[in-house]
């Protein structure tokens, strides 16, 4: 009795330790992939390229390690993005009858592709080009193109940096491939993606309509964030984005003032360095809560990445006005969730699950 306990308490105290070690690892990784991203985008300043830190950390939170399925997902999204970007070059952007049903139709789809582990990645890049692309085109025509190979060029340094990160600190887990089958099934989820496109289309057609300049981080915050607000406890859900998005910008603020005091890009990946690690060590301790940690640390790599990248003479002033539309789109959710659950279409059924 006495050989076997010895060997359950050796057995127990090697697996506490390959825990830590897979934790250590993933909180390291997280941290470095951060930090090359920002230096990276910062550095080079490509068109959008301050949604590669936001990549490379969706990457390492969702992702265990590269598989064929991650190059996969890039050569599609890749393909789409140019496809949409060429689309919009030589479409029907200036046709509002025409180019409002396709954003529908593309958003529906990424909307019912995001409840699918699988595709989340594929279905983000989808979500962003789909908005961004002919909003660009409408104001600035011409730039899509380039804006679409900016988007891909995000998209494979991303996964070039997570593969290297996992060459150089391979991941000790039992199961790599962490994709799991849909919690929903094929109507449920498109019934959640109905849901999210009655929440955020009306704005993002006004936003078109009306060729609103500046809104464009507005629209991707709405389009991705509402998806969350879909699904059961909507209006709860709504009242937790509206919190995270308010830390986030709080977190933001400080951030910025401690840029303006030392505007240099070491300081900049050094601070985003030991923000991604803090956020890290939040993530990967309590999984459970890791999407309100990841949610807070996006919206500050977005507001900051955006702001830093900006070639506007008023940088502060369209910091602050980043800011309150972070706000703005929690309020909105809320609102609209708000309306969304005390309505009972016909159109949709009446119980989800």
């Amino acid at each position: 009795m006495s050989d076997n306990a010895a060997a359950q308490d050796s057995s127990n105290a090697k697996n506490t330790e390959l825990v830590e070690v897979i934790y250590t690892r993933r909180v390291l990784r997280f941290t470095l992939g951060v930090g090359i991203a920002v230096a990276i985008s910062a550095f080079f300043e490509w068109q959008l390229a301050f949604i590669l830190p936001v990549f490379v950390a969706k990457f390492l939170v969702e992702r265990v390690a590269p598989t064929i399925q991650t190059v996969y997902e890039l050569l599609n999204s890749m393909v789409v993005t140019i496809g949409i970007a060429w689309m919009v070059s030589f479409g029907p952007v200036h046709y509002p009858f025409i180019l409002l049903p396709l954003l529908a139709l593309m958003m529906l789809w990424a909307y019912y592709l995001f409840s699918n582990p699988k595709w989340n990645f594929f279905a983000t890049i989808l979500i962003v080009s789909t908005l961004v692309l002919p909003y660009l085109g409408i104001l600035h025509p011409g730039i899509a193109i380039f804006v679409g190979a900016g988007i891909s060029l995000s998209g494979v340094i991303a996964v070039l940096i997570f593969t290297l990160l996992h060459i150089l600190l391979p991941d000790l887990a039992p199961e790599k491939e962490r994709f799991s089958e849909p919690e929903l099934s094929s109507d449920q989820r498109f019934y959640e993606a109905i849901r999210a496109l009655i929440i955020s289309f009306p704005v993002i057609t006004f936003f078109f309509l009306f060729e609103v300049t500046g809104a464009l981080l507005t629209m991707i915050f709405i389009a991705i964030l509402s998806l969350q607000a879909a699904g059961t406890k909507s209006i709860k859900v709504s009242l937790f984005l509206l919190l995270t998005n308010g830390i986030g910008g709080v977190l933001a603020i400080v951030f910025y003032n401690l840029l303006v005091i030392v505007p240099e890009l070491a300081f900049y990946v050094g601070l985003t360095m030991f923000a991604a690690l803090i956020f890290a060590q939040k993530i990967y301790q309590d999984p459970a809560k890791a999407p309100i940690f990841a949610g807070i640390f996006t919206g500050l790599l977005v507001v900051v990445g955006s702001t830093a990248s900006s070639t506007d003479s008023d940088v502060a002033t369209n910091f602050y006005i980043r800011i309150a539309q972070l706000f703005i789109v929690g309020v909105y959710m809320v609102v609209a969730s708000f309306y969304l659950e005390t309505r009972n279409w016909r159109f949709l059924p009446s119980n989800r699950h």
